[in-house]
């Protein structure tokens, strides 16, 4: 199973933005940002843009990161 991935979750929750409206930022619908919060693999220009609406690392945002 695919991990999900809660840090994109918890940096649209701080940005204060509904799921809808991280959508229409990354340009992609509904159906498929939940498939990448539930573990589908993600475009590199989705996480680019993610990336930089954010202001995280890709690693930090795919909950790759160790500390």
């Amino acid at each position: 199973m695919a991990p999900t991935r809660q840090n994109i979750e918890a940096e649209r929750a701080r940005l204060g933005m509904t799921k809808s409206e991280m959508c229409k930022e990354l340009d992609i619908t509904m159906k498929t940002y939940l498939s990448y919060i539930r573990g589908a693999a993600i475009p590199s220009t989705v996480l680019v843009k993610l990336r930089k609406l954010t202001g995280k690392t890709i690693d930090y945002l795919l909950d790759m990161e160790t500390t």
